[in-house]
């Protein structure tokens, strides 16, 4: 006779096999005076006592990832998953990636928008700083494999960027045209044409002009606002020329 679900499941010994640790590591974007910066964390404990390190944690037994994930965007930036864009990034498997044990990472990115952002001062006893550093002037030696995560981020952050809308969730409500292509080329890090990005940026239908200006040292300069109503389909992959 072929025991039942349940009879199998209370015989089970989950000692049977070891089981590896599962930890969310978040490479959370924002734009700071038109640079792409990563939020990174200075350790206060071993291992890479001392080293910058994404911020994450380890995922308990009665959560889900994306509630891990969404508990520690909201713990070093304090906003939530609702007023940003996080989305999962890859899992890093590597067996000696973290000298303790057998530990898995889950990788998330998010998107936030830096005006909406207040580091919280106050550190944990493992947490001996944290700050926006430069995607590309990352510190020398980091924690584990998260200079490697933060690349996989940004190469899928750029690839996004040419047939989503995703860029948008860096800017404000309110944008000029130059402001945007600046965070595309800040992104893409190549410098673009501004008439062929102005058009093919244009030709998607996804900007609404408003009736408002920006004063600059030139010609005040009219703002724009992204339509979110759009349907995806509207977004193609483009290939914006570069300068």
């Amino acid at each position: 006779m072929v025991e039942s679900e349940e009879e199998f499941l209370k015989k089970y010994n989950v000692e049977e096999f070891k089981r590896p640790s599962v930890t969310v590591d978040i490479v959370v974007f924002t734009l700071i005076k038109g640079k792409i910066k990563v939020l990174l964390i200075k350790r206060g404990m071993h291992p890479f006592l001392d080293c910058w390190a994404l911020p994450g944690g380890f995922v308990k037994m009665d959560k889900s990832l994306i509630n891990s994930a969404s508990k520690e965007l909201m713990e070093k930036t304090g906003i939530s998953k609702k007023d940003a864009y996080l989305e999962q990034l890859y899992t890093f498997g590597n067996p000696k990636r973290d000298p303790r044990t057998r530990v898995i990472s889950v990788a998330y990115y998010a998107l936030v928008d830096s005006s909406k952002i207040k580091l919280k001062k106050e550190h944990k006893k493992n947490i001996k700083d944290i700050r926006w550093v430069s995607v590309y002037k990352l510190p020398e030696k980091m924690a584990f494999d998260h200079r490697e995560i933060i690349m996989y981020a940004l190469k899928r952050l750029r690839y996004k960027l040419e047939y989503t809308a995703v860029g948008f969730e860096l800017l404000p409500e309110l944008f000029t045209l130059t402001e945007l292509q600046k965070l595309y080329s800040e992104i893409l890090n190549e410098k673009l044409d501004k008439r062929n990005f102005r058009k093919k940026i244009l030709s998607l239908g996804i900007l609404k002009p408003t009736k408002e200006y920006r004063k600059g040292m030139h010609r005040p300069a009219r703002l724009y606002k992204f339509i979110e109503s759009k349907p995806s389909s509207t977004f193609k992959k483009i290939k914006f020329e570069k300068k």
